[in-house]
């Protein structure tokens, strides 16, 4: 497949075509079959419309459908290769939801998918007042269940949403404490634009933590009997995986992945399968507080 010709080609067609398009790449890839009738349930649209779509799909990518003409659909093909790359947690996130963005579909998934969702997914109106305060940067006034001072009102400069795994959170600066943190949505009880703008050393460029990156080299655990498992699980090479993220979501991620930041590493292997090599690295870094073993007094609530 020529992929500048295809680019330009694809280029060329309407947002909404790009769509339907890049579902039948989803579709065959994850179930290996195509129906006309998939694209006229799932998009809306008439016969003469979704036969339109296929005959550019297959302009676009001969080798990715075969027709069996005896069942009367299409199926994957040999030279598959999809027009739109997959991006892997967007693709596990259409197999367990359904293919689609914002609508509640009455589409069946592709395949059985489960998981542990979030205990208490936080209020969608709670995340809409955030997020436009955060695209308008605005102030916003908040009541606060605070785990170590309880209930206070705060004026936050909301700056971006972190997703812990657990919960999410804003990442905002608290112009009570005046300093950059991580609120937990559900702790917040009310808030309301305080029509404030936001002042230059509030922005997110000025939030050393948010902005400094550090390299995570993660390996097996040394306590493990057989790390290649491990390996297998992580897909590690050469026995360490390095990870870059922000300094000010790097103990989430690192308390979420159940790594040993002791350095001795000292914490169960059977419950802490990866170990932090490079564990100086967390050194005047906010977020570290929260990496197992990293500190006696961490925790999920210690940052706010």
């Amino acid at each position: 497949m020529n992929v500048e010709k295809l680019s330009a080609d694809v280029s060329l067609l309407s947002q909404t075509q790009r769509e339907r398009l890049a579902y039948i790449d989803y579709k065959v890839f994850f179930s290996g079959e195509l129906r006309r009738a998939d694209l006229e349930s799932r998009f809306g649209i008439a016969v003469a419309a979704a036969t339109r779509d296929l005959t550019c799909y297959r302009g676009l990518a001969p080798g990715n459908l075969v027709y069996d003409a005896s069942a009367k659909l299409y199926l994957i093909g040999d030279r598959f290769a999809p027009i739109f790359p997959f991006a892997t947690e967007r693709a596990l996130a259409w197999l367990r939801q359904g293919y689609g963005d914002g609508l509640t579909l009455s589409i069946g998934r592709q395949i059985p998918t489960d998981g542990a969702d979030l205990l208490a997914p936080p209020p969608i109106e709670t995340i809409g007042t955030i997020a436009r305060a955060i695209h308008h940067q605005l102030a916003l006034k908040i009541r606060y269940q605070s785990l170590s001072s309880g209930a206070s009102v705060r004026e936050l400069v909301p700056l971006a949403l972190v997703d812990n795994g657990l919960r999410w959170h804003v990442r905002a600066y608290d112009r009570k404490n005046s300093r950059f943190g991580d609120f937990v949505i559900n702790r917040i009880t009310s808030l309301e634009t305080a029509n404030t703008p936001m002042a230059a050393e509030e922005s997110l460029a000025e939030d050393g933590q948010w902005n400094q990156q550090i390299e995570l080299e993660l390996v097996p655990h040394p306590g493990l009997t057989h790390p290649p498992a491990i390996e297998a699980d992580y897909g590690i090479s050469d026995g360490v995986l390095r990870v870059v993220a922000r300094a000010a979501v790097a103990g989430y991620a690192l308390g979420r992945w159940s790594v040993d930041c002791s350095p001795n590493h000292a914490l169960d292997p059977n419950r802490h399968q990866l170990w932090l090599r490079n564990s100086q690295v967390l050194n005047g870094v906010d977020s570290a507080m929260l990496a197992p073993g990293y500190s006696l007094k961490g925790g999920l609530d210690a940052l706010i």
